[in-house]
C-alpha cells in the first residue's frame, strides 16, 4: 500500500438482498435494477418515459501501463495524460488509443489536473499540468514533460490537489492534515486548516472565497478569509474519498468508503443520497455544463443526472476507478483503473423533445429526428463530434466542435451554417434567436446564421453562465450579476445594451426565466430565490411579486403568457401571471393546480400549448395538461376578438376562465367585456365601479380610474396631470385620502385649494376628529372656504371636462 493513497476496495462478504415489494419500508414499490421507483399500474399515471442519456464506453485503454493508474486529465488539445504507479506520464488521444510515454518520474503520483487558464488561441505559458506525489511534493509540469518547478508541501504524501478557476491558486491537502493554498508559481499563501486526521480530497467553491476539504466522515467548506466561520457536517458513514463542487450549479456531490454519493447544496443540506452499492466510491467529477456528474466505483461508472438520479451504468474491467476527467466540452470522460488500464466514455442518446420534434444523439457525429406525427426519420451527420444542441421554437440547433448548424422543422436538408473558434458551453433559444456563450463571452445569432450582437454587462462571466442564470426573450436577454447573485441585468438583443432598470433582490437569485410573448412593455421576469421563493416583476420597471414558495422549478409556455412552475411537488399553472398587476383579487380564480405522482425535486422540461412534461428525481417524464380553452382565449385576445372570447367563455362554463377573460379585458381596456366578465363571477362591486368608469367623458379620465383599479395611483395622477386634468387629479388624491398630496396639487396649480379644505373638513366631522394637520390649519386661516361656491365649481370643472375635444362616453 502506498502512503496516503486509500487500498482498492474488496469485494464485501455479504451481499444486498433485493427490495421486498410486499412490506417493510418500501411497501408499495417495485425494485428495478438497484433503484426503486413506484409502481404504475393503478396509480394514474401510466404514460412514464424515463429520460433517455446513456454512458457509452468506447474503449478501455490498452494496457501501456504495468501498475494502477492514479490520475488522468485532459489539456485544451483534447490529448489525455495518465499518471500510473509504475512512475510513468503517458499521453492518449480522444479515441483511446496510446500517443507513448511523456515522462518519468521518481515518486508515486496521487492526482494531477491541468492548468484551467489554458486555451488553444493562448496555451503559451498556460499548457503546463500539476501532479500531486507520495512524497510530501507536487510538481508543475509542462506538456512535454519537462518538470519545472518540484515543491515540496506536506510531511507525508500529498493527497489531492486542485487550481482554482483562473488558475492563479491552488490547494492542496496532504497526509499530515494540512489544508494549504499556493500561488501559481508554487509559493505558500496560507494554512487554511490543520487537523489530525488525513484529508482525502478538496474542491474549490465557485465564486473561488471558499475550500471544500474532506477529512475523516465529516467535509467542510473553509473560507478564505480567516475571520470567517468554517461550516461543517457529516457526510457519509465511511471515510469521505472524493468530493467535487460544480462552478455552475453551485451543488456539492460526495462519495465515500460506505459505498454511497450523496449530492449537496452549497450550505450542507443533503439533496439526493443513493443507494448503498456493493463497493467503495472511489471518484466523483461534475460536468463543465453543470447537468451531469459521473461517478467511479470497482469495475463500474455511473453517470448522473445533477438532482442525484442515475442516468446510466457502465461495467467495466479496469478494477477501482480512481479519477475521473472530463473533456472541456463535456462530451467525454476517461477513468483511471486499478488494474493499468484507462477507460473511455461518451455520453448518448440524449434526446430533446420539442411540439412533435424528437432529437436523439444516435452518435456522436450523428442526430437522429422524428416527427411523431408524420413518422418520418431524418439522419443529421456531421464531420465533427456534437456537443451541444437545442430544439425549440421549430428549429434544431446543433453546435459541433468547429461549426454551428441551425435547421428548421420543415427543412432538415439544408442548414444555415458558421464557423466558431472556442467551445460553445450553453445554447439558449427565443422565438427569434438564440444565444451561444463560450469563454470568450456571449453572442445573439438570427436563425439565419447572422450574429446580431454580442451583449456585455458589468459582471458577467461568461464561464459562470448556466441555463438557470440566462433567460432570452425576443427583445430581452436577462443575465444574473454572479458578483453579487442578487441582481438581474436586462440587456436588449438588437444592440446588447441595457434595458429597462436591473432588478436587485433581498436574496441570491437561483434561476431566472423570461415570458416568450408581447412586446418589451409587457415582459415579464420571474425568478427564484435562494429560499426557493418564486417572484414576478415587469422588466422595464421593477415591481416584484411573490407567487409561490417552496418551488423547485418554473417555465414560461413558447407561445402564450402562461406560467407553470413545482410547488411544494404539484404542478402550479398561472394561467395569465399579470393578474397580479391588474386584479390580485383574481390569483385564485385564474390558477391550475395538480397534485401526484411527482415527488422530490421535480423539473418542468417542457411547455408549450396546453401540454407540460415533468422530470421527476429519478428519471421518469409525466405527461400532465392544462386546461385546453386557455390558449384559444390568447388567441381572442391577441386579434382583439372579444365576442368570441366571450362566447367561449359561455359555452365553457368555467370561472377560471372568466377570470382571465376579466384580467385580460381590463388590461386590454375593453370595458363592456370586463364587465361581462365579472358579472359571471358575481364580482359585483366591481361591476359596479367599471360602469361608473364607463360613464366618465374623456379617454384619459377613464384610464386613469383603470389605473386606479389596478392599484396604481401614482400612474393615475400621471396621466391626469399630463392630460391637464388637474381638478380630477386633485379630486383623486381626496378619494383616496391622500389630503397632503391633494393640498399640494392645489397650491402648486393654484386652484381648488378651498375645495380640499371644504372635503376635507367634512372628513374630520365625520370621523369626530379635529384638525391636527399645520398645513390645513395654516391654509384653513388664510383661504375662505364656501359651500355654494365650492359645488359650483366642481359643476364647472366636470362640464369643463366633458367638453374637451373628442369627449364622450364609453360605448
Amino acid at each position: 500500500r502506498r502512503r496516503g493513497v486509500p487500498p482498492p476496495p474488496l469485494p464485501r462478504e455479504r451481499q444486498h438482498l433485493p427490495l421486498q415489494a410486499s412490506g417493510g419500508k418500501h411497501k408499495g414499490l417495485r425494485a428495478v435494477g438497484r433503484r426503486v421507483e413506484p409502481k404504475t399500474k393503478g396509480t394514474g399515471q401510466k404514460n412514464y418515459l424515463r429520460q433517455i442519456m446513456k454512458l457509452k464506453i468506447q474503449k478501455q485503454g490498452s494496457a501501456i501501463h504495468s501498475d494502477l493508474v492514479s490520475a488522468v486529465g485532459w489539456n485544451v488539445f483534447n490529448e489525455l495524460y495518465s499518471c500510473s504507479d509504475d512512475k510513468t506520464v503517458c499521453r492518449w488521444d480522444m479515441s483511446g488509443d496510446a500517443g507513448g510515454k511523456v515522462m518519468d518520474l521518481d515518486t508515486f503520483v496521487t492526482d494531477m489536473q491541468w492548468s484551467p487558464g489554458a486555451n488553444k488561441s493562448n496555451a503559451a505559458g498556460n499548457d503546463v499540468f500539476v501532479v500531486s506525489c507520495t512524497d510530501g511534493t507536487f510538481k508543475i509540469v509542462g506538456r512535454n514533460g519537462r518538470v519545472e518547478k518540484s515543491v515540496e508541501a506536506h510531511r507525508g504524501a500529498v493527497i489531492s490537489l486542485r487550481w482554482n478557476s483562473d488558475g492563479t491558486a491552488l490547494v492542496t491537502v496532504g497526509e499530515d492534515g494540512a489544508l494549504k493554498v499556493w500561488s501559481r508559481n508554487g509559493m505558500l499563501r496560507s494554512v487554511l486548516e490543520q487537523r489530525d486526521v488525513p484529508m482525502y480530497c478538496v474542491s474549490w467553491a465557485p465564486d473561488g472565497d471558499q475550500v471544500l476539504f474532506g477529512s475523516g466522515k465529516e467535509l467542510f467548506i473553509k473560507p478564505l478569509n480567516p475571520g470567517s466561520k468554517t461550516l461543517k457536517w457529516k457526510a457519509h458513514d465511511g471515510v469521505v474519498l472524493r468530493c467535487d463542487w460544480s462552478a455552475l450549479n453551485s451543488t456539492i456531490v460526495s462519495g465515500g468508503e460506505d459505498c454511497r454519493y450523496k449530492v449537496w447544496d452549497c450550505y450542507g443540506r443533503l439533496l439526493y443520497q443513493s443507494a448503498a452499492y456493493d463497493y467503495a466510491i472511489t471518484s466523483v467529477a461534475w460536468n463543465p455544463s453543470g447537468d451531469i456528474f459521473a461517478v467511479g466505483s470497482f469495475n463500474a461508472l455511473f453517470l448522473c443526472d445533477k438532482t442525484g438520479w442515475t442516468c446510466s451504468k457502465a461495467k467495466l474491467e479496469t478494477g477501482s476507478v480512481y479519477n475521473i476527467a472530463w473533456t472541456a466540452d463535456g462530451t467525454q470522460l476517461a477513468g483511471s483503473g486499478g488494474n493499468g488500464s484507462v477507460c473511455f466514455g461518451s455520453i448518448l442518446d440524449h434526446t430533446l423533445e420539442w411540439d412533435k420534434i424528437a432529437a436523439t444523439l444516435e452518435e456522436g457525429t450523428r442526430i437522429r429526428v422524428r416527427d411523431v406525427m408524420s413518422e418520418s426519420v431524418e439522419d443529421l451527420d456531421f464531420r465533427d463530434r456534437v456537443i451541444k444542441m437545442s430544439l425549440g421554437f421549430g428549429y434544431l440547433v446543433v453546435v459541433t466542435a468547429t461549426q454551428v448548424c441551425v435547421y428548421k422543422e420543415t427543412n432538415w436538408a439544408t442548414p444555415h451554417m458558421f464557423d466558431i473558434k472556442d467551445v460553445v458551453t450553453l445554447v439558449v433559444q427565443c422565438r427569434t434567436c438564440f444565444l451561444l456563450v463560450n469563454s470568450a463571452g456571449c453572442q445573439l445569432f438570427s436563425y439565419e446564421g447572422r450574429q446580431v450582437c454580442a451583449p456585455k454587462s458589468p459582471g458577467l462571466r461568461p464561464e459562470m453562465l448556466n441555463a438557470q442564470s440566462v433567460a432570452l426573450s425576443p427583445d430581452t436577454l436577462a443575465i444574473i450579476d454572479r458578483s453579487t447573485s442578487k441582481t438581474v441585468r436586462f440587456l436588449d438583443t438588437s444592440a446588447g445594451k441595457p434595458v429597462g432598470e436591473e432588478m436587485t433582490h433581498s436574496m441570491e437569485v437561483t434561476d431566472v426565466c423570461l415570458s416568450q410573448t408581447g412586446s418589451t412593455p409587457d415582459r415579464k421576469l420571474v425568478f427564484i430565490d435562494r429560499n426557493r421563493d418564486l417572484y414576478i416583476t415587469p422588466v422595464l420597471k421593477a415591481a416584484t411579486y411573490k407567487l409561490g414558495t417552496m418551488v423547485d422549478s418554473c417555465r414560461w409556455n413558447d407561445t402564450t403568457d402562461m406560467l407553470a412552475a413545482m410547488v411544494d411537488q404539484r404542478l402550479v399553472v398561472w394561467y395569465y401571471p399579470n393578474v397580479v398587476y391588474v386584479d390580485k383579487d383574481l390569483t385564485a380564480l385564474t390558477k391550475f393546480v395538480k397534485d401526484g405522482g411527482f415527488g422530490k425535486v421535480p423539473q418542468l422540461t417542457y411547455f408549450n400549448g396546453a401540454r407540460c412534461t415533468v422530470r421527476r428525481i429519478d428519471g421518469a417524464r409525466i405527461a400532465a395538461s392544462a386546461s385546453p380553452h386557455i390558449p384559444l382565449l390568447y388567441e381572442h385576445m391577441l386579434s382583439n376578438q372579444w365576442d368570441k372570447a366571450i362566447r367561449m367563455c359561455r359555452f365553457v362554463k368555467d370561472n377560471s376562465l372568466w377570470a382571465c377573460l376579466a384580467a385580460m379585458s381590463v388590461a386590454a381596456k375593453d370595458l363592456n367585456t370586463a364587465e361581462i366578465a365579472y358579472a359571471a363571477i358575481e364580482e359585483v362591486d366591481k361591476v359596479q365601479f367599471i360602469n361608473t368608469i364607463k360613464n366618465i367623458p374623456t379617454e384619459e379620465g377613464r384610464s386613469a380610474e383603470l389605473c386606479l383599479f389596478r392599484r396604481r395611483p401614482e400612474e393615475a395622477e400621471a396621466i391626469l396631470l399630463q392630460a391637464g386634468l388637474v381638478f380630477r387629479a386633485i379630486e383623486t388624491n381626496i378619494k383616496l385620502f391622500n389630503w397632503d398630496r391633494a393640498l399640494e396639487l392645489a397650491v402648486q396649480h393654484k386652484t381648488h385649494v378651498d375645495t380640499v379644505i371644504y372635503y376635507r373638513n367634512i372628513y374630520l366631522e365625520q370621523s369626530q376628529r379635529a384638525e391636527s394637520n399645520q398645513r390645513f390649519l395654516q391654509y384653513a386661516q388664510s383661504v375662505t372656504v364656501d359651500e355654494q361656491a365650492v359645488l359650483t365649481k366642481v359643476e364647472q370643472e366636470k362640464e369643463k371636462e366633458a367638453s374637451r375635444p373628442g369627449a364622450r362616453r364609453y360605448k
